[in-house]
């Protein structure tokens, strides 16, 4: 958010209302009524001060009613923009016309209280819909005794009694005695998959949500007793599995039952529940927490007729599996939420893929208007050295933990700082304002931050240092939260220690802090894209849309993957082959890649036999997009497998009743889900097998109305709406019937006989039933990751698919710049989602092409020459081919930083036998001074002791 703020190009209208929008795609006109803040927003410096002394008060609807706030209020710390707002239902002069005590308070004379709507015309060339969702409503939650009894809970509220920055500062109690919970009960699916409240689709979020609020909530009162109560767990996300497994290992329990009635009981809450064995029972709990849905937003009718686009059924936007992110209305697209029901990794690629596609419509205003951002010149940081501090509270994450006004006052009293101070949060967009006006009022030319993760949080510093005249270089990251607060979370007095001494080790590093120049390089303006099926297609043509020649490699002798048959993969085929921007390659494989981003240099091979050959492409950047194949194992469950006309895979099936024989579909068929996934050989859920094995049961339906169809699961993920389909197929007759891994179904096969054994939960007795056929539902793996992970230096999971950047803020990006994934090498997806991770790769990767040049991180290797032996050990250690050696003005061999390549490991500095590189921002001198400043406060301690 606050890079969103701060950006020059990126004008937030807040208060604002869609009152019509017409045109055509590249040229729509949108009229906007924004409401007053009764707040000058460029002169409230959100000091607070005016909230201290508004005699009203209102409830707190940003901390769902859980707290109360003043009409004067900002909802939270790191709200963009950072000032506050006047709300009109509750202030007394607004309501009442009196009151205005807080005018005079305001010391930058910010309140204004003649403020009136303000209406305005955009011209815009195409438009996104991300209006979000809307809530579940009361009726639906008053089934389990919501607003009956307080200590029946929303997850959301739940969220904000965990949340540092909610109404009890991340302690959780019961609403009703201020009691610590000690029992706690989550029950999923409440208005979802419910058709009494006409959801009949599930919100694919509640129960990796549940699962995290659980697991935090045990981390705060470990002895806490938690239930989840649920009807299928969909963990079917990249790696979610292993979340609930660790949720397990924590201690909290999962119970199949549906949940009948909660209601109170004396100091408690009695939940009932019933079981697929038919059993009723009763427990008691502290504490209810409703795991809700995502429902469509409440004005979705009103935006859909005043955009002239359609909804489904539920009132979310109308969109095909084949364009997930275009409306039925050329010109406007959707991402998030109102896409459908999905969290946030999948959120913010729609909201990439989106973008990308409305560059491409509006790629010839492309330049135009667009403000560059200027940064004052660099100063002269001269000889003395002059650190400020900043430690973060960060709420509570560390606050709670961490004495922080201790660790700030202990850092005034070391050399060179000239300034400390504490924040609450040191990321908000005030804070950062506050940062740029202590630099320049005290001079400061280095400066330390002890706050949480460098990671995500260091370029936004290193930004603000930039916007004060300071070189980015000069500064000093201190992870407090992770090293500290939440490590030694029941140890606060050895984390307030520690952080001292990490931030005595930060200063004293930042003593011997030098600026670091920064270059720039051209880019290369032409993509590689690894992969010729739907994700690489719908990538390499999104990348042309916009613009840009892109190479496309492909293994095979033809594009098309693993929907080659599918009459929209051929569609992309014929596009691809017209397109005079794409050069495809089949045949093709990656041999080798040196260079970086915006100048990389590949070596391939294509063709067959005597024409094979070797070919070298220059490109900017690369977009892996390699897929995955089919995973058959020779055991599933513990039987021994061998494949036939009569045991399949769901996609043999799915092939077979695709043809147009007579006898397509078997008079009965047991379909077995995760066969070989979910611990079963494979670690991981493969996410389509439940909705492709429900639809071909329905096909068998359709063919053959009187076949018996058997359907063994773990848990039926058809999630979204595929949960239409679920219900569809349970109408028709198809039997569902759950295992458990401590009794798996056994599989034999006797001549042209198959028996399936398996127990029953709800006639309480194993079952032996011999199908006509068996189809195995099972998962994918990817294509040759390992091989790509090493000649790319990326990384993968343990499950071999490729690891993103950052799971929610850089779901497509790789660790090495320049480099992105999507499709089915990311993690398995059905194809609505892998075509909106192409065209988010393709955004994200278009983004240097479009700038026309990269800049180089200043954190790289250097050579001092004139110690340098030319010994070439560092040549041929360095995995990024960054360092090449030259001769010097007496022609001898020395080494030499290809700066843009390297990427700073610090392995060529770690093995030089003459100390000859060091590196950026990690210097020996800069190193030395931190294990001295460390060893040295020991060495004190110890004295003292002694």
């Amino acid at each position: 958010m606050v890079e969103a703020g701060r950006s020059p190009n990126i004008e937030i209208l807040t208060n604002a209302d869609l009152l019509s929008l017409k045109g055509k795609p590249g040229k729509f006109k949108a009229d906007i009524r924004q409401r007053p803040r009764y707040i000058i927003t460029e002169d409230c410096t959100a000091c607070g001060l005016c909230t201290t002394y508004c005699p009203r008060h209102q409830v707190d609807d940003y901390n769902e009613g859980l707290n109360i706030t003043r009409p004067i209020h900002i909802d939270y710390p790191q709200a963009v923009p950072a000032t506050y707002y006047i709300d009109p239902r509750s202030c007394l002069h607004l309501t009442h016309e009196t009151c205005q005590i807080c005018v005079p308070v305001c010391q930058s004379k910010a309140i204004d209280f003649s403020q009136e709507p303000e209406e305005m015309t955009l011209e815009v060339g195409a438009v996104i819909m991300s209006p979000g969702f809307g809530r579940i409503s009361e009726e639906t939650l008053a089934k389990y005794s919501y607003g009956k009894h307080p200590d029946v809970v929303t997850s959301i509220e739940f969220e904000r009694l965990l949340n540092p920055s909610g109404p009890f500062a991340g302690e959780v109690k019961t609403l009703s005695d201020n009691r610590h919970p000690h029992k706690i009960a989550f029950i999923q699916c409440v208005g979802s998959r419910d058709i009494g409240c006409d959801n009949g689709y599930c919100s694919s979020v509640c129960c990796m949500y549940a699962i995290k609020e659980a697991m935090v909530a045990k981390e705060h009162d470990p002895e806490a007793d938690i239930t989840v109560y649920y009807m299928d767990i969909r963990t079917q996300g990249k790696e979610f599995d292993a979340a609930q497994k660790r949720a397990e290992d924590k201690g909290i329990k999962f119970v199949r039952a549906k949940v009948a009635d909660v209601m109170p009981w004396g100091d408690h809450l009695r939940l009932t529940y019933s079981t697929l064995d038919g059993q009723h029972s009763f427990m008691p709990y502290d504490m209810v927490v409703l795991s809700v849905g995502l429902e469509s937003p409440p004005d979705a009718e009103k935006l859909a007729d005043l955009a002239g686009f359609k909804l489904n059924k539920y009132n979310f936007c109308d969109t095909d599996t084949f364009t997930p992110l275009e409306t039925s209305k050329e010109g406007i697209y959707v991402a998030g939420a109102f896409n459908g029901p999905m969290d946030i990794p999948e959120s913010v690629t729609q909201s990439s893929g989106a973008a990308s596609i409305a560059a491409g419509l509006i790629k010839k205003q492309r330049g135009k208007g667009i403000v560059h951002k200027s940064y004052p010149d660099e100063k002269d940081i001269g000889d003395e050295v002059r650190i400020g501090v900043f430690v973060c509270h960060c709420g509570i994450n560390i606050g709670s933990v961490v004495d922080v006004p201790d660790v700030s006052t202990y850092a005034g009293d070391m050399e060179g700082v000239v300034y400390y101070t504490e924040s609450l949060y040191s990321c908000s967009q005030d804070a950062q304002e506050v940062l740029k006006d202590k630099i320049k009022e005290h001079d400061l030319n280095r400066v330390v931050i002890a706050a949480c993760s460098p990671r995500t949080h260091e370029p936004l510093f290193q930004e603000t240092l930039k916007d004060a005249g300071l070189n980015r270089s000069l500064f000093e990251m201190v992870n407090i939260r992770d090293q500290c607060s939440w490590v030694h979370a029941n140890e606060p007095d050895a984390a307030t220690d520690k952080s001292k001494d990490l931030v005595r080790m930060a200063v004293a590093k930042a003593r011997h802090i030098q600026p670091l120049p920064e270059q720039t390089v051209p880019v290369n303006k032409t993509g590689l894209v690894l992969g010729g099926g739907i994700a690489g297609m719908t990538a390499a043509l999104n990348l042309a849309d916009q613009g840009y020649n892109c190479f496309l490699l492909e293994k095979e002798d033809s594009l098309g993957g693993n929907f080659k048959k599918l009459a929209h993969t051929k569609k992309l085929i014929d596009q691809v082959k017209k397109n005079k921007l794409i050069s495809e390659y089949t045949n093709a494989q990656l041999q080798a890649t040196s260079g970086f981003v915006g100048n990389f240099s590949s070596v391939i091979s294509t063709g067959k036999g005597s024409k094979a050959k070797e070919i070298t492409l220059d490109h900017g950047v690369i977009i892996i997009a390699t897929g995955a194949h089919e995973h058959r194992p020779e055991t599933v469950l513990g039987n021994s497998i061998k494949y036939s006309k009569k045991i399949v895979t769901q996609s043999e099936l799915a092939e077979q009743l695709a043809g147009k024989g007579k006898k397509v579909a078997p008079d009965s068929i047991v379909m077995v889900q995760c066969a070989g996934s979910r611990g079963d050989d494979l670690n991981y859920c493969s996410k389509t097998c439940c909705t492709t094995a429900v639809e071909n049961a329905l096909k068998v339906k359709e063919i053959n109305p009187d076949s018996q169809v058997i359907m063994l699961y773990r848990d039926i993920r058809t999630y979204g709406y595929a949960e239409d389909l679920y219900q569809e197929a349970r109408q028709k007759g198809v039997l569902f019937i759950p295992y458990e891994m401590d009794n798996k179904p056994t599989i034999t096969e006797k001549g042209t006989k198959i028996t399936v054994s398996f127990y029953d939960p709800i006639l309480r007795d194993d079952v032996s039933v011999n199908p006509q056929m068996l189809a195995l539902s099972v998962g994918m793996v990817p294509e040759e990751t390992d091989t790509l992970s090493k000649l790319l230096k990326v990384p993968v999971t343990a499950d071999s698919f490729f690891l993103e950047a950052h799971v929610k803020l850089r779901p497509v990006e790789l660790p090495v710049d320049g480099v992105y994934v999507c499709g089915l090498a990311h993690s398995p997806k059905p194809i609505n989602e892998i075509i909106a991770q192409s065209q988010a790769a393709s955004a994200k990767a278009a983004m240097p092409l479009v700038k026309g040049y990269v800049t180089v991180d200043p954190i790289v290797s250097n050579v001092d020459k004139s110690i340098c032996i030319g010994c070439k050990l560092c040549t041929s250690l360095c995995p990024y081919q960054a360092i090449q050696m030259v001769k010097d003005e007496n022609n001898r061999p020395k080494a030499e930083t290809v700066v843009a390549s390297c990427k700073a490991c610090g392995i060529c500095a770690s093995h030089c036998p003459t100390f000859a590189i060091s590196m950026g921002g990690f210097t020996n001198e800069q190193l030395t001074s931190q294990i001295e400043a460390f060893g040295k406060e020991i060495k004190e301690k110890e004295t003292e002791a002694a």
